[in-house]
């Protein structure tokens, strides 16, 4: 084995010799040598060029990933561009190309792989990246790029009028993956420039974002197919398991669909709105495609199926006006003046800060229970998305205490026990001595 091996070796160390000292080799080498210097004297007035471009125009982390993502590739792109350039120039004048090709094939990957680390968060799939785009440099820098696609692209089967092979479905996938990412990264966009347009309602909003995402996704996936060359009428094969599937197995997903599309159009509900669903009690944050956001008081956010929105019965306490209408009852001793607790209660709710002015807030008596003089208080407040208890909470206590200064009994159940006088007549007996 050790005699095979130092016969190989000698064998190509004449060849290694003459390659490494060729003159090609040589310019080749001072190309990429001579390449990389510039791009390192270089590097640093392109970065400045973006800094200057960027300056108070970064609001956002998005932007200023995006910013810093170009600072990162100014190196590897200003040394593959030089490289480039250096080689055709060689071989306008007769030298070869191969370490050129070489050099170019590896920047390429490094350029490729900071590109993608950047897009994607996952760091498994950062490292299939990665390693997919050296494999690719390794394949090219060896000549067996072309090979390896013709037997990627000969293991295949046909489907209708296509061919499908291996390689066109590694062609497909990564043309969905960027288009789809493209087509995300546009819709949010779209969201961002949509919130800023004053003359729509919040529920127009998210139903054309909902609409331009769907429409983006669509368009990606079948550009996608057409540009690797798949006929789009195979899919009518399948389209009929499709929808029957969907008819089965996804009936609550296209409910909720239907539902939140529904919603969006007649905006009985919307982002912002104060509602109630069963014993959910909060603020709607956003409308998705399929449920609905809505945070409580205490911070808790529930997912509520867009369909249950519709199907059941839903307390909005904002849908066509912000006015909401409080009654509290209030009950007081039968011995206690009435309109002397009436004004109290009144004074009360108007030293309240949230209890406004207009409507005008009364009190009433409802009633005489077994224990108490029944009043209600009736007042309005304008802002349900701060909490309802919390007013009721705030006029009780003012009550209370105007009640203890006034001497106003707040009376509590009582129940009368009557003895009856008779005298009652006991025989004890001495136990059975047996």
């Amino acid at each position: 084995m050790q005699d095979t091996i130092k016969a190989v070796i000698a064998e190509l160390s004449p060849w290694l010799a003459t390659q490494l000292t060729s003159e090609s080799t040589l310019v080749q080498l001072a190309i990429v040598a001579t390449s990389l210097l510039l791009a390192w004297v270089l590097v640093r007035p392109a970065r400045t060029v973006i800094d200057h471009i960027f300056d108070g125009r970064i609001e956002t982390a998005r932007a200023r990933r995006f910013a810093t993502l170009l600072r990162r590739l100014v190196f590897p792109a200003l040394w593959l561009a030089l490289v480039g350039i250096g080689a055709v120039a060689a071989q306008d004048a007769g030298y070869g190309n191969l370490i050129t090709r070489a050099a170019s094939s590896l920047l390429a990957a490094w350029l490729g792989i900071r590109v993608i680390s950047s897009a994607i968060a996952e760091p498994f799939w950062a490292h299939a990246a990665a390693i997919t785009a050296w494999s690719i440099a390794a394949l090219n820098i060896l000549d067996l790029l072309d090979p390896a696609l013709a037997f990627l692209d000969g293991l295949a089967f046909n489907m209708g009028k296509s061919h499908v092979s291996v390689l066109l479905v590694i062609k497909a996938a990564f043309m969905v993956s960027v288009l789809l990412y493209c087509a995300l990264a546009i819709s949010r966009l779209v969201q961002s420039r949509i919130a800023h347009v004053p003359n729509l309602t919040p529920s127009i909003q998210v139903l054309l974002t909902q609409v331009t995402r769907f429409a983006l996704v669509v368009a990606a996936f079948l550009i996608s197919m057409s540009a690797v060359g798949i006929d789009l009428s195979t899919f009518a094969v399948v389209g009929g398991a499709i929808g029957l599937g969907i008819g089965f197995g996804l009936q609550k997903v296209v409910s909720n669909l239907i539902s939140g599309i529904i919603l969006l159009l007649d905006r009985s509900i919307k982002p912002g709105d104060v509602i109630e669903v069963g014993e959910t009690y909060g603020t709607v944050d956003s409308l998705g495609a399929r449920c609905t956001s809505v945070i409580t008081r205490d911070g808790t956010e529930w997912l509520i199926p867009n369909e249950d929105l519709i199907t059941q019965r839903v307390a909005n306490w904002s849908y066509s006006t912000k006015f909401v209408r409080r009654r509290v009852p209030i009950g007081i001793a039968y011995d206690s003046d009435i309109d002397l607790a009436t004004a109290l209660i009144l004074e009360a709710a108007s030293e309240t800060e949230r209890v406004l002015k207009d409507p005008v807030t009364r009190c009433l008596l409802k009633g005489f229970g077994d224990n108490s003089v029944d009043l209600e208080l009736r007042y309005w407040i304008d802002d349900p998305e701060d909490g309802i208890s919390t007013v009721t909470d705030a006029v009780l206590r003012k009550v209370w205490k105007k009640f203890q200064e006034h001497h106003i009994e707040i009376p509590f159940p009582q129940r009368d026990l009557h003895i009856r006088s008779d005298l009652i007549r006991v025989k004890i007996e001495p136990p059975d001595a047996s």
